[in-house]
C-alpha cells in the first residue's frame, strides 16, 4: 500500500477546486507510490470554506494559514490563494520545511519571485509552480517532437491567450483586476502562462522585449461597494528576441469578445511547424516541409493514444481528457519527483525565469522603447 502524505492547501476558490480535483483523482488514475490525504484547507471565510472542504473531502479547516505551515501532519503546503500571498505563505513554508507548490504567477513581481526562488535554494525542498500547460498532452507531446529535431531551427515563436470575461464594464473590480493584489493584469494572468510555455518548449530564452497595453474599462465597482480606478492592464502584447536568434510575438487580453479561453501558439522551424489551441486540446498540428511536395500539409496529430505523454493513465483513444488533467497529471508528477527525490518542474527558479520577462514586458509597455530582461540566479540571459 502506498504510503501518505499529507497535503495542506491555502485558498479555496476556483483553484482550490482544481487543486482538490487532482489530489483526489491522482491515486485511482496514476497509482502512485505516494498518496495524498487532504488533511486541511484554509481560507479567510469559515462559513464557505467549510461548505467547501465537505464537498471536497478535506479533513479539517483554519482561517490562518500558518496553522497549514505548522500542521505536523502537512508535508505538501499547496498555494492557490491570491497573488499578495503567495511569497510570505511560502518563504515561511519553506523554512519550516515543507515542499511547496504555487499557483502561477510565483508572486507579484520580480523582488518578491527573488525571495522565494532563493528561499527555495536555501531550504533544499522539493517546489514547483502550477504552470498546468506544461502537463497537457499535445503540449508536452510539442516538446517531444522538437527534441526529435523534427522542426530543426526556430524562427519563430508567436502565441495568443485571448479571454473576453472582463469586456463587460459592469464586472466588478476583482482581485485579479487590483494591482494591490494581483501586481499586474493580464501579464501575470495570461502572458504569464504562455511565456512559460515558450519557455518550455523553445530551447532559446528570451533576452529583450518591446510592447504595449491598454485598460479599456478605467473604473469598476469594488465588490464591496464604491468605485474604484482600474490600475492594471486590461490587454498586452509584446513583440521579443532570442538567445538564438529567433523571434517572438504574445498578447494576451480579457477583451476577445468570443473567445472563453484561447490559448494558442504557432512555432515555425527550418523543417516544419506546430500549431496548439488549448480550446481544441486534444490536437497538436504538425507541419513537415521535409515530405514530398505534393503530399506537403497541415497534419492533425490527435494525442490520446497510450504511446502520447501521460494518456497511458486515463481512458481508451477517442475519449479525451480535458483541463482537469493537467493539474492530475503535474499531482502525480509532483508525487513521483518526491517519493524519488529528484527535482521537479517548473519550479520556483522556472517561476523566477517567468517573472522576470513578466516584469520586462511591464517596463517596456511603459517605456515605448526595448527593455532587456534582468539577468541573474535564475534568469533568462544569463
Amino acid at each position: 500500500m502506498a504510503d501518505a502524505i499529507g497535503i495542506g492547501m491555502v485558498g479555496y476558490k476556483f483553484m482550490g477546486k482544481a487543486h482538490s480535483n487532482a489530489w483526489r483523482q491522482v491515486t485511482p488514475f496514476f497509482e502512485p507510490a505516494l498518496r495524498p490525504e487532504l488533511k486541511v484547507v484554509c481560507g479567510r471565510d469559515r462559513e464557505k470554506v467549510e461548505k467547501m472542504a465537505r464537498r471536497w473531502g478535506w479533513e479539517r479547516v483554519v482561517t490562518d494559514w500558518r496553522q497549514v505551515v505548522e500542521a505536523p501532519d502537512v508535508q505538501i503546503v499547496d498555494i492557490c490563494s491570491p497573488n499578495n500571498t503567495h511569497c510570505e505563505i511560502a518563504v515561511a513554508a519553506l523554512e519550516a520545511g515543507k515542499i511547496v507548490s504555487c499557483e502561477k504567477p510565483l508572486a507579484r513581481d520580480t523582488a518578491e519571485a527573488e525571495k522565494m526562488a532563493e528561499a527555495a535554494r536555501r531550504s533544499g525542498k522539493i517546489n514547483t509552480v502550477w504552470f498546468n500547460y506544461r502537463r497537457v498532452p499535445a503540449i508536452a507531446f510539442a516538446k517531444q517532437l522538437i527534441e526529435e529535431g523534427r522542426i530543426g531551427r526556430v524562427f519563430h515563436f508567436r502565441a495568443l491567450y485571448l479571454q473576453d470575461w472582463t469586456l463587460d464594464a459592469s464586472v466588478p473590480l476583482l482581485w485579479r483586476m487590483d494591482k494591490d493584489v494581483a501586481g499586474s493584469g493580464v501579464t501575470g494572468d495570461l502572458l504569464a502562462h504562455i511565456v512559460d510555455i515558450s519557455n518550455f518548449l523553445m530551447d532559446q530564452s528570451i533576452t529583450s522585449v518591446a510592447g504595449t497595453s491598454r485598460v479599456f474599462v478605467g473604473e469598476r465597482e469594488r465588490p464591496e461597494g464604491g468605485r474604484a480606478k482600474v490600475e492594471i492592464e486590461d490587454a498586452a502584447v509584446f513583440v521579443c528576441q532570442y538567445s538564438g536568434g529567433a523571434i517572438g510575438h504574445f498578447e494576451a487580453t480579457r477583451f476577445a469578445n468570443g473567445r472563453k479561453n484561447a490559448n494558442t501558439f504557432e512555432i515555425n522551424g527550418e523543417f516544419g511547424s506546430l500549431y496548439f489551441n488549448l480550446e481544441d486540446m486534444s490536437r497538436l498540428w504538425y507541419f513537415d516541409s521535409l515530405e514530398p511536395k505534393h503530399v506537403q500539409g497541415w497534419r492533425e496529430l490527435r494525442v490520446w493514444e497510450e504511446c502520447h505523454p501521460y494518456m497511458k493513465h486515463w481512458w481508451v483513444p477517442g475519449c479525451a481528457i480535458g483541463y482537469e488533467h493537467t493539474f492530475t497529471n503535474q499531482a502525480a508528477d509532483l508525487l513521483e519527483a518526491i517519493h524519488l527525490g529528484k527535482p521537479m518542474q517548473p519550479d520556483f527558479d522556472d517561476g523566477l525565469r517567468c517573472q522576470r520577462v513578466c516584469d520586462a514586458v511591464l517596463e517596456a509597455c511603459g517605456s515605448q522603447g526595448w527593455v532587456n530582461v534582468k539577468s541573474g540566479e535564475g534568469a533568462v540571459n544569463a
